[in-house]
């Protein structure tokens, strides 16, 4: 009987820990954030504040070790004034899973600030066009493409014309599946800088999606002379891969040359053209 009790009692307490804490977060979500992750065996939690630098990304800063004790409640089982003194920072990817936010009514239990006194050396200058497009930039690199433009129109309303910024909102608006808008973005982009080949090859993305393919070739021909052959090579195939998907044989043969015109064997759009075409003799 007092077995069965014990047993009970942990489930108890486990089951409290997870309803208090939801480990369904990943580290990309978390800016800003005091999160923990799961415990070790002995029901240890690291805790810890995510943020980003903006040379190194997502960091965490390790900020101690509590436990969770029978009736929920949160305790720190470290040396505070140890860790403020020896801080550790550890970078992450932006995909680790499993994390789960502090909830703020466990704060004052951690003897934790909501807002971390040292995170003001990482803000300087966060409402500032450079850093807006920055973190923009860092976002669309995380395929968090809906996050980066809550910075990039905010960038937008500084200074439309600054550097990078349509052809990067643009990529937010093509990851989004919203071509019209990023066809607006590039196009503003384009009468600023008429040669940029990657805002070239945004465009002619934008319009294969749209199924505008002659404009998306009219501007593939502007990209001949680029010096990113890459670029070229990608504008090429992803046209090939539309006539391949609409099965006009005659127009994939034309643009299957054009890339293979780009690259050797070993490119990647040269091998997966030369699949598509095995496929169509089947």
């Amino acid at each position: 009987m007092l077995k069965k009790i014990i047993i009970l009692s942990l489930i108890t307490m486990i089951s409290q820990a997870q309803t208090i804490l939801e480990h369904n977060k990943r580290s990309v979500d978390c800016e800003d954030k005091w999160v923990t992750f799961e415990p070790d065996k002995s029901g240890k939690y690291l805790l810890g504040f995510i943020y980003i630098d903006s040379e190194a990304g997502l960091t965490f800063n390790y900020e101690g070790e509590f436990k969770i004790d029978d009736e929920g409640v949160f305790k720190r089982i470290d040396n505070i004034d140890s860790i403020k003194t020896n801080s550790l920072k550890a970078r992450l990817r932006p995909d680790i899973k499993g994390i789960a936010e502090i909830p703020k009514n466990k704060f004052k239990e951690l003897n934790i600030d909501e807002t971390p006194k040292w995170l003001k050396f990482y803000k300087e200058g966060e409402n500032s066009i450079e850093r807006l497009f920055k973190w923009g930039y860092m976002y669309n690199g995380w395929n968090e493409c809906e996050k980066a433009l809550t910075f990039l129109l905010k960038a937008e309303k500084i200074d439309s014309n600054f550097e990078g910024l349509q052809t990067e909102i643009a990529f937010s608006y093509n990851a989004l599946k919203e071509f019209k808008k990023a066809e607006t973005a590039l196009l503003k982009a384009i009468k600023n800088d008429p040669k940029d080949c990657y805002t070239l090859k945004e465009l002619a993305y934008t319009y294969r999606h749209m199924d505008e393919l002659k404009k998306s070739a009219e501007i593939y021909h502007k990209m001949e002379s680029c010096d990113n052959i890459v670029y070229i090579q990608e504008t090429a195939y992803n046209l090939a891969y539309r006539y391949y998907e609409l099965k006009d044989n005659k127009n994939f043969s034309k643009w299957s040359a054009e890339v293979l015109k780009w690259g050797d064997k070993k490119s990647i759009y040269s091998k997966n053209i030369e699949i598509l075409k095995n496929e169509l003799k089947d």
